[in-house]
């Protein structure tokens, strides 16, 4: 019988990180070999005597994987911010220590929130899709033709107000690549449990350099917001919070990006809306029922929707940063360490 630490990993976490596993002597590694989802059977059998798991998001972590790695699992380590596919009770109930990867992807997202607002406003969706399709030697030029809204300020509209359905981490470092545009007026919204704060808004107003900054109810942050960005958990709380009765009250030249989670937007009121002119355009990053998104999806065939695959961490300093956290996490799961980033399931 071998004293090693049996460890069960579902995706090849590439040679920057893999070493901290298979280098460590006392662990004995086995890995989904695929470039691809693991599959569900394989992670079950490989799972049996396992003290520590390293999963995706794709991978649901539930009694019956449990059961089957038996009493000696002691950590289950996830590379994702998210942690929907994990059933926290049980994890709580078996005393499993749980690892996630917050913060690494804060300033890629952020990135990929300005790109968006930048490409919904400027419609890049209609225009490139003329120069891919040949049409370029056929466009007329006129005065306004696809003319959307600056994000920057100007002369002639020098107030420009963003708005967040959320105000964590992610939306403040959205904010923060905001004010070189000119942006100086911030709306929030945030969770009713968690009582008001003037006094802390007051200190991140100086902190980022604005004039405004002030929680709202949603009504209002949807009236008054040249830029919608959606950035709260996912959940029942949040489920489809952006909907039409908010779509409605939104500026006509406003626009919505969503790179938090696809449920908090419903799509098919989403795309009445740009259909109809509600709002001007769309960048979304996530869909609900991804990545089962065809052609023939509302928001892909909406006009001046820019959607995305899911991309928002997607850089290769992100994905080797979030990587090497869950390595660690699963390393200090294992040893009785401190994990550096580790969920309270017991919460």
């Amino acid at each position: 019988m071998s004293n090693k630490l049996k460890v069960v990993v579902s995706r090849d976490l590439g040679p920057d990180v893999m070493p901290l596993l298979l280098d460590n002597k006392e662990l004995d590694v086995v890995v989904w070999p695929h470039n691809s989802v693991c599959d569900r059977k394989w992670l079950l059998e490989n799972a049996a005597g396992a003290s520590g798991i390293l999963v995706m998001l794709s991978e649901k972590l539930d009694a019956e994987l449990f059961d089957a790695a038996g009493p000696s699992l002691r950590v289950v380590s996830t590379m994702s911010v998210g942690y929907e596919h994990a059933d926290l009770k049980e994890l709580a109930k078996r005393n499993i220590r749980f690892g996630y990867t917050p913060d690494v992807l804060t300033d890629a997202v952020a990135d990929l929130s300005i790109m968006l607002a930048l490409m919904a406003g400027r419609n890049t969706k209609e225009t490139t899709e003329i120069v891919q399709s040949g049409q370029w030697p056929n466009f007329v030029w006129s005065p306004f033709a696809f003319c959307g809204p600056q994000l920057s300020t100007t002369s002639t509209s020098p107030k420009r107000t963003a708005g967040f359905i959320g105000f964590g981490r992610i939306a403040q470092a959205t904010l923060a690549r905001l004010v070189p545009f000119g942006f100086q007026h911030c709306l929030y919204a945030a969770n009713p449990s968690t009582p008001a704060d003037p006094a802390a808004d007051a200190a991140l107003a100086a902190k980022y350099g604005v004039r405004e900054l002030r929680r709202v109810l949603l009504a209002e942050l949807a009236s008054e917001s040249d830029v919608v960005f959606v950035l709260a958990p996912g959940g029942p709380a949040t489920y489809h919070i952006v909907d039409e009765k908010f779509l409605r009250a939104m500026k006509r030249s406003a626009v919505l990006v969503n790179t938090a989670r696809g449920t908090l937007v419903d799509s098919d009121a989403l795309a009445k809306a740009l259909h109809e002119g509600w709002l001007y355009g769309a960048g979304i990053d996530v869909v609900e029922g991804e990545p089962k998104i065809g052609a023939d999806h509302p928001l892909v065939k909406a006009p001046r929707c820019v959607v995305l695959p899911h991309i928002g961490s997607a850089t290769t300093d992100t994905r080797i940063g979030m990587a090497t956290l869950a390595a660690n996490n699963l390393l200090g799961g294992l040893f009785g360490k401190d994990m550096p980033a580790e969920l309270n399931t017991s919460r």
